[in-house]
């Protein structure tokens, strides 16, 4: 960059984005390009009474948000100083919301939560109307609640149970509470240079926009939305958060450095050309994701720092996770039934379901261990790292407990198996029900197979439940969802039975009569001969 500010290096970002040069290229500069912006945050946070809120997720692009939402609005008080017209403007609230989804990356997770007491700290000495907000998921959907309590298989493309509960609900939840009717102006950190497909919906975005430069919030009816930097690069993000200092007096090289660290070769290169990587490209999110084919910042976090080798025992379960979702994994730790209890065929074989009870056993036990590791090996401010909460543990020991009937109540036990303590504060959530672990285990070993036990297991807990409830309606029909999950000699005998009953109506739905023994048989055979059906449901 020269005297004047022009951007003189070549634009690095993803194909097929449609960014062509820097947004500080020409005669603009970096200076009149924030300048500019800067006088329309002001323009526009003077227009109405809409609070603000700013997406503020502890990265790059949504710090340079801030700062460039911080810096307009510092400027509007200054006015208020000199006496300029006696008028009230910082007259309305600016929400800094931060999603922590209980499973971030702990170095990001422990440097955006201090961000965020520096910002409420600075806000108030500078007599600004930002206020930082960390949002959480309900316990009741949260990553572990949602896998080990209740089974989710781990998020995929084809189900990605994970960003509405965890991320989207709690964003929605706040701004209805905070808004009157969701009436609200967002402003994001969102540019188009990251990728095609962002791209592609920053500018549908910005077709649809009602007013200025502002679109309609998808879910949202009131809210509007609004990207400043969609027309920045990822250089143009570095140049100006490392040529302008943090308002709230965090350095910003910091930051910079903390992006290096999660880049494959620990470096932030000069660019000359477009085949040269930009620094930061990196991207924080979700220890535990497997939505992507590998977790590339936080595997170059370890190998570039032996002192966060300790977050290897992270990495390791969430690649375990990842693997459970295909091949022999999944056909081992997930169960022949959906959650529904039901059995679903896709040309001729199962799909499989929720975790076992055995595999969310596992996965609760590998992260228990893997906390009691990091608190006992890992830095001095990790000593207290939760994986997972108190309030998930409790959570999840009742799903199992009570929506699950698998009244062994065996999480307390794991806990003190993974972690060497007792689990504290512990509810009491049923103690009224006859039977304890001990008679269970003699029960399961008294039974034939492992869904005789399911089902014995079940028909109490319901018969239980029942009991103290005013009226018993309901029983019988909870007794037959009982049979329909459990009242088989194996998974196979389930499976086929499922086979012929598809088999059989789909002949009948062509005028063909096939009753449902003759179906059965017919499959029998066919397993016989190593063929498989082309059943669906």
């Amino acid at each position: 960059m020269d005297s004047s500010g022009k951007k003189l290096i070549a634009v690095n970002s993803a194909t097929g984005t449609g960014v062509k040069e820097s947004a500080f290229a020409g005669d603009k500069g970096m200076e009149k390009e924030i300048k500019s912006v800067s006088r329309y945050i002001r323009r526009l946070y003077l227009e109405d009474q809409m609070p603000w809120i700013v997406a503020y997720s502890g990265g790059k692009d949504s710090t340079a948000v801030l700062q460039l939402v911080w810096t307009a609005i510092a400027g509007l008080e200054k006015l208020k100083k000199i006496g300029k017209p006696k008028k009230s403007y910082l007259h309305k609230p600016i929400y800094v919301i931060t999603n922590d989804t209980l499973v971030e990356n702990p170095i990001v997770s422990s440097w955006v939560n201090q961000s965020l007491k520096t910002i409420a700290e600075k806000a108030a000495e500078q007599h600004l109307p930002i206020e930082p907000n960390l949002l959480t998921p309900k316990v009741t959907q949260t990553f572990w609640v949602n896998l080990i309590g209740r089974g989710y298989p781990a998020p995929n493309r084809r189900f990605r149970w994970c960003t509405e509960r965890m991320k989207i609900s709690p964003s929605t939840d706040f701004i209805t509470k905070k808004t009157t009717n969701g009436a609200a102006i967002i402003l994001l950190g969102t540019r188009k240079a990251e990728s095609a497909a962002r791209s592609k919906r920053i500018t549908e975005y910005q077709r649809k926009a009602t007013r200025d430069l502002l679109s309609p919030h998808n879910d949202i009816p009131a809210a509007l939305t609004w990207a400043p930097i969609a027309e920045w690069t990822n250089d143009d993000v570095w140049t100006y958060l490392t040529s302008k200092a943090n308002p709230w007096g965090y350095d910003n090289k910091n930051l910079l450095a903390l992006y290096a660290s999660a880049t494959e070769d620990a470096e932030c290169p000069v660019v000359i050309d477009t085949s040269t990587p930009s620094c930061g490209n990196s991207r924080f999110g979700c220890w535990t994701c497997t939505l992507v084919e590998k977790d590339k910042s936080m595997s170059a976090m370890i190998t570039n720092d032996e002192e966060k080798e300790w977050m290897l025992p992270l990495l390791m379960i969430r690649d375990e996770l990842a693997a459970s979702g295909s091949g022999e994994k999944r056909e081992e730790m997930r169960d022949f039934r959906r959650m529904t209890g039901a059995v679903s065929l896709h040309d001729g074989k199962e799909v499989r379901g929720p975790f076992t009870q055995a595999s969310r056993k596992y996965w609760l036990k590998r992260v228990l261990e893997a906390q009691t590791w990091v608190r006992n090996n890992g830095p001095a401010d990790m000593r207290n790292l939760e994986l997972i909460t108190h309030d998930e543990l409790m959570e999840i020991r009742r799903i199992w407990v009570l929506e699950k009937h698998e009244r062994e109540d065996l999480l307390p036990k794991i806990y003190t198996e993974a972690t060497g303590d007792q689990l504290k504060d512990i509810e009491n959530l049923d103690d009224e029900f006859p039977f304890n672990a001990d008679d269970l285990g003699i029960l399961e070993e008294l039974t034939d197979h492992e869904l005789q036990y399911e089902l014995l297991r079940e028909l109490m807990s319901v018969e239980h439940s029942h009991q103290a409830k005013i009226s018993r309606r309901g029983l019988w029909d909870d007794f037959d969802k009982a049979f329909n999950r459990s009242g088989y000699l194996s998974s196979e005998e389930a499976i086929n039975a499922k086979k012929a009953s598809v088999r059989s109506r789909s002949a009948a739905a062509v005028a063909i009569e096939m009753p449902y023994e003759d179906a059965l048989e017919e499959i029998l055979e066919e397993i016989d001969a190593g063929t498989t059906g082309t059943e669906r449901t």
